[in-house]
């Protein structure tokens, strides 16, 4: 069974930046926040259209990516 991602790409929306399904928020963003030290909580609090679950499915989809590209290497 495919599961559905929770980060998407539109044309429409923010010119195709990949943005969390259902928001305008940028995926970067998380990716952002963590890098620069903050906890996934501070992240909701500043975006709150943003759920803890998509945002934990997020970042389960961007490590299974790394993942899969490290074993393709």
């Amino acid at each position: 069974m495919k599961r559905t991602s929770v980060v998407h790409t539109d044309p429409d929306i923010m010119s195709g930046t990949p943005v969390f399904v259902g928001t305008r928020v940028p995926f970067r963003a998380l990716i952002d926040y963590v890098e620069g030290g903050h906890t996934l909580d501070e992240f909701l609090a500043d975006f709150p259209s943003v759920t803890r679950e998509q945002a934990v499915a997020a970042l389960d989809e961007a490590g299974t990516a790394v993942l899969e590209h490290a074993r393709s290497s």
